[in-house]
């Protein structure tokens, strides 16, 4: 069979390895299901391309192992079905018929809805099983499995995945490896299709020749599979902050307060094994930008608790900074309980796991390296030239990859260059303190002290000693530095001159 042949003689180890996974789901699918209880869903794509010859493979393979074919295979007999619709390109149809012949396909053509020509499909015919080109990143993937039931208010059947977890990289490297045709749009720059009226080519693959007139470089040079739907048109809203001209303002934003919390995941700083040295470096640098840190929690390295945390942290904070609990050991579950948190699963990321194989090689293998799942549909990349490995961020959650001072100065240097044009981590007005000492007695001073923060409630006021016969420090702390120095003048009016002195 020259798919599997071309397979097996590739030095892709990669693409053999997605391929073999592919090709266990297909058989065992078949193994399930008798050919008359199965159907394949192909819309002249890309994944259902890739898919459809896997399909060929898996089924020759399949009828093989049950020592029914003697080594050619002269049919592909599965129900294929082509939803057609007035809204897809010409070169999709042409294509998809053009298949059908070459390969006789039997091909089921329905022209309405989805749904209801499903049911319509499923009433008439034994179908128990449909092979989908579904790939994580597609709108549809989110939760499903490599056999996953169809969604309640469906008609019932199993939906059979092979590709799930192909990237973009994957499905060329296939098509280009095993030399099958595929739709000419690719040819044009495009890198998703979908309907006439919301795809255009990728302008990632735009080039300009000598008439100034714009071409396309073909899909399968798209070096970022992640902005394979950067083809697609998309429809922005205003964001519900923004003021009568459409902008935020600057002012408002800074003056308002914002706030994070620190979660550190690590039983050797529960048990004491190590002092943490992290989460007071970090609380400095928040605070450093203006903003406030509600609270600094460290948990154990159980995926639970991460979440756990995580939900109840991410609703009332602006940012969450975590750290802790990032790599390849079994005690290394700070995405998997991000993950947890927000409701998604952990998924491969192509880009991601690039990274990774120029960071540490050979070791990083790509068929089961588990350090380049990430959760899945929220993550972000925050790439800076510094940083070996991009920063993760998950909607209001930042994870350092830090494991020592140096390292996280290093990462947040480049959290900060990078917020100045991405805008999710501001910085607001600073805040500005005073300190006093006295040799009063903390009897002397608590009432003055209570009635002081009630007095001026936008300040932070605090009182400590550096040891037990030690002076009293009290601080002011707050964004207002005429009402530090009120609260400073309203506190040593009640007391006799020179009982405070000022530290600097």
């Amino acid at each position: 069979m020259e798919i599997d042949k071309a397979i097996r003689e590739s030095d892709d180890r990669r693409l053999k390895t997605k391929y073999n996974n592919a090709i266990y789901v297909i058989k065992r699918a078949l193994a399930l299901y008798s050919i008359e209880e199965v159907a394949f869903s192909f819309n002249g794509g890309k994944d259902s391309t890739v898919l459809l010859h896997l399909l060929r493979a898996g089924y020759f393979l399949h009828k093989m192992e049950q020592k029914c074919s003697n080594g050619g295979l002269t049919s592909f007999p599965m129900r294929t079905i082509y939803f057609e619709s007035s809204a897809a390109f010409p070169e999709i149809n042409s294509f998809t018929y053009d298949t059908a012949s070459s390969y006789g396909l039997q091909l089921d053509i329905i022209s309405s809805d989805f749904k209801s020509g499903l049911e319509k499909l499923l009433k008439a015919n034994p179908i128990r099983a449909i092979f989908l080109g579904v790939r994580i990143g597609d709108p549809t993937a989110v939760g499903q499995e490599q056999f996953s039931p169809s969604s309640p208010g469906w008609p019932p059947f199993m939906r059979v995945n092979p590709i799930l977890d192909w990237s973009y990289r994957d499905v060329w490297a296939f098509i280009l490896t095993c030399k099958v045709q595929y739709c000419s749009l690719y040819d044009q720059g495009y890198t998703s299709i979908g309907s006439i009226h919301d795809t255009v080519p990728n302008a990632l693959l735009s080039i300009s020749d000598s008439c100034c007139k714009e071409k396309f470089k073909p899909a399968y040079l798209l070096s970022d599979g992640r902005l394979e739907r950067a083809g697609r048109a998309k429809k922005f809203s205003s964001s519900i902050n923004a003021d009568g001209n459409g902008s935020r303002s600057v002012d408002s934003l800074k003056s308002s307060l914002l706030v994070a919390s620190v979660i550190a995941v690590g039983e050797e700083i529960l048990f004491g094994t190590v002092e943490d040295q992290l989460g007071p470096s970090l609380r400095r640098k928040i605070h450093s930008i203006g903003w406030s840190v509600s609270q600094t929690v460290v948990v154990q390295n159980d995926k639970d608790s991460v979440a756990e945390e995580v939900e109840r942290r991410k609703s009332t904070n602006d940012m969450v900074f975590i750290y802790g609990g990032v790599g390849p050991l079994h005690s290394d579950v700070t995405l998997a309980g991000v993950a947890k948190a927000f409701g998604v699963r952990l998924a491969p990321d192509e880009e991601f796991e690039e990274y990774l194989r120029h960071l540490i090689s050979d070791h990083c293998t790509g068929d089961q390296n588990e350090m380049a799942l990430l959760p899945e549909g929220i993550t972000e990349l925050l790439h800076h030239e510094k940083l070996a490995v991009p920063l993760i961020k998950c909607q209001n959650v930042i994870i350092f990859t830090a494991t020592n001072a140096t390292e996280l100065d290093k990462e947040w240097d480049c959290l900060i260059e990078l917020t100045r044009s991405c805008g999710f981590l501001p910085t607001m007005v600073p805040y500005v303190s005073k300190h006093l000492q006295t040799n009063l007695s903390d009897v002397e001073t608590a009432q003055p002290l209570s009635k002081l923060s009630l007095e001026f409630p936008d300040l932070n006021i605090g009182c400590y000693r550096k040891s037990r016969k030690g002076p009293l420090i009290i601080s002011f702390e707050g964004k207002d530095q005429t009402q530090i120095e009120s609260a400073v003048e309203s506190l040593c009016k009640l007391f006799h001159p020179g009982t405070f002195s000022g530290i600097h």
